[in-house]
């Protein structure tokens, strides 16, 4: 029985493909566009991702924040937030990253984003990494940083 409920735990803490909507009722706090790279290292056999590295831009494309490890999004105002990954489903552009619906981990949030359950990236162009450059012990420890842009949405579920 306790076996059971382990598996069914790892089972609801598994990402899944699919649906990326935020919960119904979820309100928008914010949006912004994120344009940046993202980071991977080279483990030898295939590139695994480190961190995005990217700015976050208002509709008027005045930079409002920056997004990094964690994954974390902070704003110049003092706003922050960290997300764990709920779903994730391909970005309809060819090579391009995934689009994603995160919940904001409990106590990471502060100042005007302290409201944030979720965060939701879509409209990704880029940001995947090739195929080659990464296929050998001799290639481990490289970095590759790929463009990439992305739109950030904000929502608070209360």
């Amino acid at each position: 029985m306790i076996a059971a409920a382990l598996s069914l735990l790892t089972l609801q803490a598994q990402p899944t493909a699919g649906p990326i909507d935020p919960p119904a009722g979820a309100r928008t706090v914010l949006e912004a566009k994120g344009e940046g790279v993202q980071i991977y290292t080279c483990d030898g056999a295939k590139w695994a991702l480190e961190a995005p590295d990217a700015r976050l831009l208002d509709a008027s494309g005045k930079v409002i924040g920056s997004h990094f490890a964690g994954p974390t999004w902070k704003l110049d105002d003092g706003g922050q937030v960290q997300g764990e990954l709920i779903a994730s489903k391909p970005s309809p552009q060819p090579d391009s990253i995934a689009w994603l619906l995160l919940r904001s981990k409990p106590g990471t949030t502060a100042g005007s984003l302290t409201s944030v359950d979720f965060i939701r990236r879509t409209g990704t162009h880029g940001g995947v990494a090739p195929a080659s450059g990464c296929q050998s012990s001799g290639d481990a420890g490289k970095t590759l940083r790929v463009p990439y842009s992305a739109t950030y949405t904000f929502y608070a579920q209360h």
